[in-house]
Protein backbone atom coordinates (compact mmCIF):
# COMPACT_ATOMS: atom_id res chain seq x y z
CA UNK A 1 0.00 0.00 0.00
CA UNK A 2 1.23 3.53 -0.76
CA UNK A 3 1.02 5.84 1.97
CA UNK A 4 1.39 9.96 1.80
CA UNK A 5 3.54 11.34 4.86
CA UNK A 6 2.68 15.27 5.52
CA UNK A 7 5.37 17.70 5.68
CA UNK A 8 6.84 18.34 8.91
CA UNK A 9 6.39 21.82 10.66
CA UNK A 10 10.11 23.17 9.04
CA UNK A 11 9.65 22.19 5.45
CA UNK A 12 9.28 25.08 3.81
CA UNK A 13 5.44 25.74 1.94
CA UNK A 14 6.29 24.95 -1.41
CA UNK A 15 7.16 21.39 -0.68
CA UNK A 16 3.94 21.60 1.59
CA UNK A 17 1.07 18.86 0.70
CA UNK A 18 -1.07 22.37 0.43
CA UNK A 19 1.06 23.42 -2.26
CA UNK A 20 -1.10 23.13 -5.65
CA UNK A 21 1.87 22.17 -7.17
CA UNK A 22 3.29 20.10 -5.07
CA UNK A 23 -0.20 18.55 -4.69
CA UNK A 24 -0.22 17.67 -8.59
CA UNK A 25 3.24 16.26 -8.23
CA UNK A 26 2.50 14.26 -5.54
CA UNK A 27 -1.09 13.03 -6.98
CA UNK A 28 1.12 12.19 -10.78
CA UNK A 29 2.93 9.72 -8.07
CA UNK A 30 0.24 8.27 -6.57
CA UNK A 31 -1.06 7.30 -10.24
CA UNK A 32 1.85 5.95 -11.69
CA UNK A 33 2.43 3.60 -8.51
CA UNK A 34 -1.45 2.85 -8.71
CA UNK A 35 -0.95 1.73 -12.58
CA UNK A 36 2.35 -0.29 -12.01
CA UNK A 37 0.32 -2.40 -9.08
CA UNK A 38 -2.43 -2.69 -11.17
CA UNK A 39 0.25 -4.03 -14.22
CA UNK A 40 1.63 -6.52 -11.98
CA UNK A 41 -1.33 -7.67 -11.23
CA UNK A 42 -2.99 -8.37 -14.21
CA UNK A 43 0.53 -10.27 -15.08
CA UNK A 44 0.28 -12.56 -12.55
CA UNK A 45 -3.36 -12.85 -12.95
CA UNK A 46 -2.28 -13.94 -16.81
CA UNK A 47 0.52 -16.03 -15.64
CA UNK A 48 -2.04 -17.63 -13.31
CA UNK A 49 -4.48 -17.88 -16.01
CA UNK A 50 -1.60 -19.54 -18.22
CA UNK A 51 -1.22 -22.34 -15.18
CA UNK A 52 -4.37 -22.95 -15.18
CA UNK A 53 -4.90 -23.79 -18.60
CA UNK A 54 -1.52 -25.90 -19.07
CA UNK A 55 -3.25 -27.73 -15.54
CA UNK A 56 -6.57 -28.40 -17.34
CA UNK A 57 -5.67 -31.50 -19.60
CA UNK A 58 -4.00 -33.68 -16.03
CA UNK A 59 -6.44 -32.46 -14.20
CA UNK A 60 -9.33 -33.55 -16.40
CA UNK A 61 -7.98 -36.58 -16.95
CA UNK A 62 -7.33 -37.69 -13.34
CA UNK A 63 -11.21 -36.98 -12.89
CA UNK A 64 -12.23 -38.85 -15.91
CA UNK A 65 -15.09 -39.84 -16.93
CA UNK A 66 -17.06 -37.64 -14.63
CA UNK A 67 -20.15 -38.10 -17.01
CA UNK A 68 -21.90 -40.54 -20.11
CA UNK A 69 -19.66 -41.40 -22.85
CA UNK A 70 -21.06 -41.31 -26.26
CA UNK A 71 -20.00 -44.20 -28.89
CA UNK A 72 -20.78 -43.10 -32.82
CA UNK A 73 -21.55 -45.44 -34.86
CA UNK A 74 -22.03 -44.63 -38.70
CA UNK A 75 -24.45 -47.28 -39.32
CA UNK A 76 -27.92 -48.11 -38.57
CA UNK A 77 -28.71 -50.53 -35.41
CA UNK A 78 -28.91 -53.93 -35.79
CA UNK A 79 -25.80 -54.29 -38.70
CA UNK A 80 -22.53 -55.90 -38.15
CA UNK A 81 -20.83 -52.80 -36.18
CA UNK A 82 -23.57 -51.74 -34.23
CA UNK A 83 -23.46 -55.61 -32.72
CA UNK A 84 -19.39 -55.43 -31.75
CA UNK A 85 -19.92 -51.71 -31.06
CA UNK A 86 -22.80 -52.47 -28.58
CA UNK A 87 -20.88 -55.54 -27.25
CA UNK A 88 -17.92 -53.34 -26.33
CA UNK A 89 -19.67 -50.44 -25.02
CA UNK A 90 -21.54 -52.45 -22.27
CA UNK A 91 -18.17 -53.67 -21.18
CA UNK A 92 -16.17 -50.57 -21.40
CA UNK A 93 -18.58 -49.13 -18.92
CA UNK A 94 -17.79 -51.00 -16.31
CA UNK A 95 -14.29 -50.61 -16.46
CA UNK A 96 -14.80 -46.74 -16.68
CA UNK A 97 -17.76 -46.29 -14.35
CA UNK A 98 -19.95 -43.85 -16.24
CA UNK A 99 -22.49 -45.51 -18.73
CA UNK A 100 -20.84 -45.16 -23.03
CA UNK A 101 -24.24 -45.07 -24.81
CA UNK A 102 -24.09 -46.17 -28.61
CA UNK A 103 -25.45 -43.21 -30.91
CA UNK A 104 -26.07 -44.56 -34.41
CA UNK A 105 -25.68 -41.70 -37.33
CA UNK A 106 -25.77 -43.98 -40.43
CA UNK A 107 -25.39 -42.15 -43.72
CA UNK A 108 -22.72 -41.61 -46.64
CA UNK A 109 -20.66 -44.76 -45.44
CA UNK A 110 -20.14 -43.70 -41.68
CA UNK A 111 -18.69 -40.29 -42.93
CA UNK A 112 -21.15 -38.31 -41.48
CA UNK A 113 -20.52 -39.60 -38.16
CA UNK A 114 -16.79 -39.51 -38.70
CA UNK A 115 -17.04 -36.02 -39.27
CA UNK A 116 -19.18 -35.29 -36.38
CA UNK A 117 -16.57 -36.79 -33.99
CA UNK A 118 -14.00 -35.37 -35.85
CA UNK A 119 -15.10 -31.76 -34.91
CA UNK A 120 -15.94 -32.89 -31.61
CA UNK A 121 -14.44 -31.26 -28.49
CA UNK A 122 -11.87 -33.72 -28.02
CA UNK A 123 -12.45 -34.15 -24.12
CA UNK A 124 -13.01 -38.10 -24.43
CA UNK A 125 -17.16 -38.29 -24.31
CA UNK A 126 -17.18 -38.58 -27.78
CA UNK A 127 -15.67 -41.42 -29.61
CA UNK A 128 -15.99 -42.91 -33.09
CA UNK A 129 -15.94 -47.18 -34.01
CA UNK A 130 -15.58 -47.76 -37.55
CA UNK A 131 -14.51 -50.61 -39.75
CA UNK A 132 -12.53 -50.97 -42.93
CA UNK A 133 -14.22 -47.88 -44.17
CA UNK A 134 -12.14 -45.67 -42.02
CA UNK A 135 -9.54 -46.95 -45.05
CA UNK A 136 -11.48 -46.73 -47.96
CA UNK A 137 -13.18 -43.25 -47.29
CA UNK A 138 -9.71 -41.65 -48.50
CA UNK A 139 -10.50 -43.07 -51.93
CA UNK A 140 -13.74 -43.31 -52.44
CA UNK A 141 -14.83 -39.52 -51.38
CA UNK A 142 -12.55 -37.12 -53.27
CA UNK A 143 -14.03 -34.28 -50.96
CA UNK A 144 -13.85 -35.90 -47.10
CA UNK A 145 -14.40 -34.10 -44.81
CA UNK A 146 -11.95 -35.15 -42.61
CA UNK A 147 -8.40 -36.81 -42.79
CA UNK A 148 -8.76 -40.10 -41.06
CA UNK A 149 -5.15 -40.59 -39.70
CA UNK A 150 -4.41 -36.66 -38.95
CA UNK A 151 -8.12 -35.68 -37.46
CA UNK A 152 -8.40 -38.21 -34.63
CA UNK A 153 -6.54 -39.58 -32.16
CA UNK A 154 -6.29 -43.15 -31.97
CA UNK A 155 -7.49 -45.91 -29.15
CA UNK A 156 -6.88 -49.42 -30.52
CA UNK A 157 -7.95 -51.90 -32.57
CA UNK A 158 -10.87 -54.30 -31.55
CA UNK A 159 -12.54 -57.09 -33.31
CA UNK A 160 -11.76 -58.75 -36.57
CA UNK A 161 -14.49 -60.47 -38.96
CA UNK A 162 -13.96 -62.92 -41.38
CA UNK A 163 -16.69 -62.72 -44.55
CA UNK A 164 -18.47 -64.91 -46.46
CA UNK A 165 -19.13 -65.76 -50.15
CA UNK A 166 -22.47 -66.91 -50.04
CA UNK A 167 -25.62 -67.53 -53.09
CA UNK A 168 -28.89 -68.41 -52.83
CA UNK A 169 -30.41 -71.31 -51.76
CA UNK A 170 -31.29 -72.44 -55.24
CA UNK A 171 -27.69 -71.74 -57.24
CA UNK A 172 -26.96 -74.49 -59.24
CA UNK A 173 -23.19 -73.95 -58.04
CA UNK A 174 -22.09 -75.83 -55.05
CA UNK A 175 -18.62 -75.08 -54.30
CA UNK A 176 -15.90 -71.99 -55.48
CA UNK A 177 -15.23 -74.16 -58.51
CA UNK A 178 -18.41 -74.48 -60.06
CA UNK A 179 -19.51 -70.88 -59.14
CA UNK A 180 -16.85 -69.10 -60.93
CA UNK A 181 -17.69 -71.24 -64.18
CA UNK A 182 -21.41 -70.68 -63.88
CA UNK A 183 -20.40 -67.05 -63.05
CA UNK A 184 -18.89 -66.79 -66.59
CA UNK A 185 -21.64 -69.13 -68.58
CA UNK A 186 -23.93 -66.09 -66.73
CA UNK A 187 -22.24 -63.23 -66.49
CA UNK A 188 -24.88 -61.13 -68.04
CA UNK A 189 -27.55 -62.58 -65.98
CA UNK A 190 -25.83 -62.92 -62.24
CA UNK A 191 -26.48 -60.10 -60.04
CA UNK A 192 -23.85 -59.48 -57.32
CA UNK A 193 -25.57 -57.86 -54.59
CA UNK A 194 -23.87 -55.06 -51.66
CA UNK A 195 -24.66 -52.97 -48.88
CA UNK A 196 -24.17 -49.60 -50.71
CA UNK A 197 -21.11 -48.20 -52.51
CA UNK A 198 -18.44 -48.25 -50.05
CA UNK A 199 -19.53 -50.64 -48.03
CA UNK A 200 -17.14 -53.73 -47.24
CA UNK A 201 -19.10 -55.85 -49.34
CA UNK A 202 -18.71 -53.88 -52.14
CA UNK A 203 -15.37 -53.65 -51.86
CA UNK A 204 -15.11 -57.64 -51.18
CA UNK A 205 -17.52 -57.53 -54.23
CA UNK A 206 -15.11 -55.47 -56.11
CA UNK A 207 -12.26 -57.34 -55.63
CA UNK A 208 -13.80 -60.77 -56.47
CA UNK A 209 -14.75 -59.64 -60.07
CA UNK A 210 -10.79 -58.19 -60.32
CA UNK A 211 -9.61 -61.36 -59.06
CA UNK A 212 -11.82 -63.71 -60.89
CA UNK A 213 -11.63 -61.22 -64.19
CA UNK A 214 -15.27 -60.99 -64.91
CA UNK A 215 -17.24 -57.87 -64.51
CA UNK A 216 -20.91 -58.60 -62.95
CA UNK A 217 -23.83 -56.29 -62.73
CA UNK A 218 -23.79 -55.52 -58.88
CA UNK A 219 -27.23 -54.22 -57.16
CA UNK A 220 -26.41 -51.90 -54.33
CA UNK A 221 -28.90 -51.82 -51.22
CA UNK A 222 -28.97 -49.32 -48.63
CA UNK A 223 -26.88 -51.21 -45.86
CA UNK A 224 -26.47 -55.21 -44.92
CA UNK A 225 -29.78 -56.44 -43.77
CA UNK A 226 -31.84 -55.64 -46.52
CA UNK A 227 -29.10 -57.15 -49.05
CA UNK A 228 -29.13 -60.49 -46.95
CA UNK A 229 -33.02 -60.37 -47.32
CA UNK A 230 -32.82 -59.92 -50.70
CA UNK A 231 -30.74 -63.13 -51.21
CA UNK A 232 -32.65 -65.13 -48.79
CA UNK A 233 -35.55 -64.36 -51.05
CA UNK A 234 -33.87 -65.10 -54.49
CA UNK A 235 -33.82 -62.06 -56.14
CA UNK A 236 -30.09 -61.38 -56.50
CA UNK A 237 -27.60 -64.24 -56.87
CA UNK A 238 -24.47 -63.76 -54.81
CA UNK A 239 -23.27 -61.71 -51.91
CA UNK A 240 -20.16 -61.24 -49.49
CA UNK A 241 -21.06 -60.37 -46.21
CA UNK A 242 -19.64 -60.71 -42.63
CA UNK A 243 -19.99 -63.85 -40.41
CA UNK A 244 -21.50 -61.62 -37.45
CA UNK A 245 -24.72 -61.68 -40.48
CA UNK A 246 -24.50 -65.01 -42.53
CA UNK A 247 -23.60 -67.57 -39.79
CA UNK A 248 -26.75 -68.38 -38.68
CA UNK A 249 -28.11 -68.57 -42.51
CA UNK A 250 -25.89 -70.71 -43.20
CA UNK A 251 -26.50 -73.35 -40.20
CA UNK A 252 -29.95 -73.05 -40.82
CA UNK A 253 -29.43 -73.76 -44.81
CA UNK A 254 -31.13 -71.21 -46.03
CA UNK A 255 -27.68 -69.92 -48.04
CA UNK A 256 -25.03 -71.77 -50.11
CA UNK A 257 -21.75 -71.34 -49.15
CA UNK A 258 -18.55 -71.01 -51.12
CA UNK A 259 -16.08 -69.92 -49.15
CA UNK A 260 -14.46 -67.80 -46.34
CA UNK A 261 -12.17 -64.63 -47.33
CA UNK A 262 -9.79 -65.09 -44.79
CA UNK A 263 -6.46 -66.73 -45.83
CA UNK A 264 -7.30 -69.61 -42.98
CA UNK A 265 -10.47 -71.35 -41.76
CA UNK A 266 -12.11 -69.77 -39.19
CA UNK A 267 -13.47 -71.43 -35.64
CA UNK A 268 -16.82 -70.35 -36.11
CA UNK A 269 -16.62 -72.13 -39.42
CA UNK A 270 -13.89 -75.23 -39.38
CA UNK A 271 -15.04 -77.58 -42.47
CA UNK A 272 -15.01 -74.26 -44.60
CA UNK A 273 -11.94 -73.71 -46.81
CA UNK A 274 -10.80 -70.17 -47.77
CA UNK A 275 -10.97 -68.72 -51.22
CA UNK A 276 -7.08 -68.28 -51.26
CA UNK A 277 -7.16 -72.10 -50.36
CA UNK A 278 -9.52 -72.85 -53.08
CA UNK A 279 -7.23 -70.80 -55.63
CA UNK A 280 -7.97 -67.33 -55.24
CA UNK A 281 -4.42 -67.03 -54.16
CA UNK A 282 -4.13 -64.12 -51.59
CA UNK A 283 -7.68 -63.28 -51.70
CA UNK A 284 -8.02 -61.65 -48.02
CA UNK A 285 -10.96 -59.25 -46.95
CA UNK A 286 -11.16 -59.31 -43.14
CA UNK A 287 -13.46 -56.65 -41.60
CA UNK A 288 -11.44 -54.57 -38.82
CA UNK A 289 -12.92 -52.16 -36.15
CA UNK A 290 -11.00 -49.57 -34.92
CA UNK A 291 -11.73 -46.92 -31.94
CA UNK A 292 -10.95 -43.25 -32.28
CA UNK A 293 -10.89 -39.94 -30.51
CA UNK A 294 -11.20 -36.56 -31.83
CA UNK A 295 -7.48 -35.05 -32.60
CA UNK A 296 -6.20 -33.18 -29.03
CA UNK A 297 -7.87 -35.38 -26.40
CA UNK A 298 -5.55 -35.83 -24.04
CA UNK A 299 -2.82 -38.86 -23.74
CA UNK A 300 -3.97 -39.56 -19.97
CA UNK A 301 -7.63 -39.76 -21.00
CA UNK A 302 -6.61 -41.75 -24.22
CA UNK A 303 -4.68 -44.52 -22.45
CA UNK A 304 -7.90 -44.90 -19.95
CA UNK A 305 -9.76 -45.72 -23.03
CA UNK A 306 -6.93 -48.01 -24.39
CA UNK A 307 -7.03 -49.78 -21.06
CA UNK A 308 -10.94 -49.91 -21.18
CA UNK A 309 -11.06 -51.06 -24.41
CA UNK A 310 -8.48 -53.94 -24.00
CA UNK A 311 -10.39 -54.92 -20.24
CA UNK A 312 -13.69 -55.21 -22.88
CA UNK A 313 -11.60 -57.53 -25.35
CA UNK A 314 -10.26 -59.56 -22.18
CA UNK A 315 -14.44 -59.76 -21.32
CA UNK A 316 -15.42 -63.66 -21.08
CA UNK A 317 -18.82 -62.35 -22.24
CA UNK A 318 -17.75 -60.56 -24.88
CA UNK A 319 -15.43 -63.06 -26.01
CA UNK A 320 -17.97 -65.58 -25.91
CA UNK A 321 -20.32 -63.15 -28.38
CA UNK A 322 -17.59 -62.55 -30.68
CA UNK A 323 -16.77 -66.07 -31.54
CA UNK A 324 -20.23 -66.92 -31.99
CA UNK A 325 -20.54 -64.27 -34.55
CA UNK A 326 -17.21 -65.59 -36.07
CA UNK A 327 -15.61 -62.55 -35.34
CA UNK A 328 -11.60 -62.88 -33.65
CA UNK A 329 -10.75 -60.72 -31.02
CA UNK A 330 -7.26 -58.53 -32.15
CA UNK A 331 -4.05 -59.75 -30.32
CA UNK A 332 -2.78 -57.17 -27.76
CA UNK A 333 -0.44 -55.67 -29.39
CA UNK A 334 -3.14 -54.15 -31.98
CA UNK A 335 -5.35 -52.77 -29.11
CA UNK A 336 -3.70 -49.54 -28.80
CA UNK A 337 -3.16 -46.48 -30.69
CA UNK A 338 0.71 -47.79 -31.89
CA UNK A 339 -1.12 -50.66 -33.24
CA UNK A 340 -3.57 -49.03 -35.01
CA UNK A 341 -2.32 -46.62 -36.92
CA UNK A 342 0.30 -48.18 -39.25
CA UNK A 343 -2.48 -50.76 -39.83
CA UNK A 344 -4.42 -47.70 -41.10
CA UNK A 345 -2.07 -46.76 -43.12
CA UNK A 346 -1.39 -49.63 -44.54
CA UNK A 347 -5.45 -49.93 -45.13
CA UNK A 348 -5.59 -46.81 -46.97
CA UNK A 349 -2.45 -47.71 -49.24
CA UNK A 350 -4.05 -51.28 -50.26
CA UNK A 351 -8.00 -50.96 -50.58
CA UNK A 352 -6.85 -47.06 -52.57
CA UNK A 353 -5.31 -49.12 -55.36
CA UNK A 354 -8.37 -51.38 -55.98
CA UNK A 355 -10.58 -48.58 -55.63
CA UNK A 356 -8.74 -46.48 -57.87
CA UNK A 357 -8.65 -49.53 -60.30
CA UNK A 358 -12.20 -49.78 -60.03
CA UNK A 359 -13.25 -46.32 -60.97
CA UNK A 360 -15.95 -45.88 -58.60
CA UNK A 361 -16.22 -43.10 -56.22
CA UNK A 362 -18.96 -41.44 -53.60
CA UNK A 363 -19.01 -38.52 -54.93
Amino acid sequence: MIQSTPPTTGERCEHSSHSPASFGARRGVLAAAKAALSAAALAACAALSGLAVLSASPAQAQTYPSKPIILVVGFAAGGPTDIVARSLAQSMSKTLGQVVNVDNRPGAGATIAGNLVAKAAPDGYMLFIHHNGMATAPALYRKLPFNPLNDFEFIGQAVDVPMTLIGRADLPANNLTELVAWIKANQQKVNLANAGLGAVSHLCGTLFQQTIATDLTTVPFNGTAPALTALLGGHVDVLCDQTTQTIPHISAGKVKLFGVTTKGRIGALPNTPSLHEQGLRDFEVVVWHGMYAPKGTPKPVIEKLTAALQSALKDPEVAKRMKDLGAEITPVAKQTPEGLRPHLAAEIDKWGKVIRAAGQYAD
